[in-house]
């Protein structure tokens, strides 16, 4: 099992070339929008723009370098047991790529000719499909019908030239390796940016797992779910997403699991610009602020950032917006019955007093009223909320959160925040004093 070290080490030691796209941690929004109303802008065609798109952010997923072999771009993935913090105190047992679950993200362009060498570190067979991508039936990864499985200690090499641009992924085709976490994004871009032109780019995957107290390994045979992931975190050990005030956004979406998910956007207007085939005609976007991404889809949102804050972006399904309570409390009760508030109390601090870096706040005494248990349904939200403010530790994507932000955090769940120019700027520059390996 490697860990996240041992795949940056991996990438250095394959001598991948820095991907040929602009560098994003400078990236400016390429142009001003303003908006007196807060109305959606569409732009006014489909047609390209000018100069290369900016590359895709996948917070908590590392990119898959390449290297060159005369006009072939060549990637290396590893099938592998890994480990994966889902949030601090609960890492899971999974399966993925290179170390990490999501697996690496690949990013190449239109035209490119691409090599992917596919080495199997599992103890069982496994082959490797690129989902939504025409290729030659040779390389679709289909076991017994366009491939032979790959043996344990076995190596594949798929190699096909790229005639698509959009979201797609890439992901084991055997149903339980994928449940354990056997996928990844693989984003194609156009030879020339689409038009209306995006000044950040973001890649989500949407995952489920079930998972009994005290067990690390996801039952991959169930079907019900109590740990919903974003990029193979949940709320509130998401990283959220940071754009500048003004600029247009995209957000990309898969959905490799059992269930549906409607994905909501607080404070903003979005169109729906792409799905698992590619860019859509813009005569089909239309305004709403909630997608459902269903099972084996992609779907790419796009708006202008234009509402500052700090605004969350989730699965609307409710359970989808919590995080396994009995998993987290291990051999503790946990009570939905009518309680005395004496009991609630005591049962909320028992909550938050396992080793999981949670806080309760300050008036956490007036937290259940005087005639709570006189009250049909008392308790609900009240037991699920803890408090864990410094789960994001010094990164700069969570620097200037206000106080208690992470109680209502959980699940399925992660923030969009839009800031001003000189808070961004602020950001830019604690991403550069991070880079260079300074203390924030």
């Amino acid at each position: 099992m490697n860990s996240r070290r041992s795949f940056l080490q991996r990438a250095a030691a394959f001598g991948a070339a820095a991907l040929s796209l602009p560098t994003l941690a400078a990236a400016e929004p390429s142009q001003a929008h303003s908006s007196s109303s807060g109305a959606f802008h569409t732009g006014t065609n489909q047609h390209r723009a000018s100069g290369p798109p900016v590359p895709v952010v996948t917070p908590d997923i590392p990119k898959l370098p390449y290297a060159m072999d005369g006009g072939v771009k060549v990637f290396h993935l590893i099938a592998e047991p890994v480990k994966r913090e889902l949030m601090p105190g609960r890492v899971i047992d999974a399966w993925g790529y290179n170390g990490v679950c999501p697996g690496p993200t690949i990013e190449a362009n239109r035209g490119d000719r691409i090599r992917i060498i596919l080495d199997n570190h599992l103890p069982e067979p496994t082959t490797m499909h690129w989902h939504g991508l025409e290729i030659p039936i040779q390389m679709d990864g289909m076991p017994y019908i366009s491939q032979q499985p790959i043996m344990p200690g076995g190596r594949f090499v798929y190699e096909f030239t790229l005639d698509q641009d959009g979201t797609f992924f890439y992901h084991s085709h055997g149903a339980m390796q994928e449940m354990i976490g056997m996928t990844g994004l693989f984003i194609l871009h156009p030879r020339h940016a689409y038009a209306p032109r995006v000044d950040h780019d973001f890649g989500l995957v949407l995952q489920e797992w079930a998972l009994l107290p005290n067990n690390s390994v996801p039952n991959t045979a169930n079907m019900e779910f109590n740990w919903l992931t974003l990029n193979g975190k949940v709320g509130p050990a998401t990283t959220p997403l940071v754009v500048r005030q003004g600029s247009r956004v995209r957000i990309r979406m898969v959905n490799i699991g059992m269930d549906h998910h409607p994905v909501h956007l607080h404070g903003h207007t979005f169109v729906v610009t792409g799905t698992e085939a590619g860019r859509q005609p813009e005569s089909t976007w239309g305004p709403g602020n909630t997608v459902l991404v269903g099972v084996a889809q992609a779907r790419d949102i796009e708006f202008v950032a234009d509402n500052p804050g700090d605004w969350m972006i989730h699965c609307h399904l409710p359970h989808h917006m919590m995080n396994s309570m009995m998993d987290l409390l291990s051999d503790r009760a946990l009570s939905t019955t009518p309680l005395s508030p004496k009991q609630a109390s005591e049962q909320m601090r028992l909550t938050m007093s396992q080793d999981q870096r949670m806080e309760m706040a300050p008036d956490e005494g007036q937290a259940v009223a005087a005639n709570a248990a006189s009250v049909p349904g008392f308790p609900q939200d009240g037991l699920m909320e803890m408090q864990m403010d410094q789960v994001g530790g010094k990164a700069p994507e969570f620097m200037e959160l206000p106080p208690g932000w992470s109680s209502g955090m959980q699940g399925m769940m992660s923030l969009l925040r839009i800031m001003p120019p000189s808070q961004y700027d602020g950001y830019l520059a604690a991403k550069s004093r991070q880079g260079a390996g300074e203390g924030l």
